[in-house]
């Protein structure tokens, strides 16, 4: 009698030109197209940062805007010699030729005794007082620009110069009594 032996198929043998796989000439030209893609991803980072940048400045101006606007509103009910309390501003309201000028740090808190004193912070902020108030209206322009050191000043008048400045906020507030 015969052992059974198992009959074992034949092993296929593949020859090397039907192997799959990526010419040289294809794997070169997704490198290209891979590495112009980067490149214009890399070349945006610079004006990316910089967009950020601007709008983090911006942001932080306008929340200054806002506090001075809160402070010149609670200082308008305080008598006529009387500064405001957060800020110093004087309310004086067209009384005075000179605006005031008050200075604020980097993340935009203000610069303790800075008020109507040259600054060398970051921030400045310019508070003109419009026109002598009316019985229920008072009215006031409020720029703030950065670097505060590229702002500069009118002898005379007092009026900013913000043409160097890198960046200008500014709003025009109407405070009601």
């Amino acid at each position: 009698m015969k052992p059974i032996t198992s009959v074992s198929a034949p092993v296929l043998k593949r020859s090397l030109s039907r192997v799959v796989a990526f010419s040289l000439v294809e794997v070169t030209l997704a490198l290209g197209i891979t590495a112009f893609c980067l490149l214009t991803v890399f070349a945006l980072l610079p004006v990316a940062l910089k967009t950020q940048q601007a709008s983090i400045q911006q942001t932080t101006a306008n929340t200054i805007i806002s506090q001075i606007v809160a402070d010149l509103g609670a200082a308008l009910r305080l008598p006529p010699e009387q500064q405001s309390k957060q800020f110093n501003l004087h309310g004086h309201w067209a009384a005075q030729l000179h605006p005031d000028t008050i200075c604020f740090a980097k993340d935009g808190t203000f610069v303790p005794n800075s008020t109507n004193q040259p600054c060398t912070d970051v921030f400045v902020a310019v508070v003109t007082y419009l026109e002598p108030p009316t019985e229920t209206t008072s009215l006031a322009d409020v720029a703030v620009a950065w670097p505060a050191s590229a702002v500069q000043f009118n002898q005379t008048t007092g009026q900013p110069d913000f043409s160097k400045a890198a960046g200008v906020v500014e709003t025009f507030s109407a405070i009601n009594r």
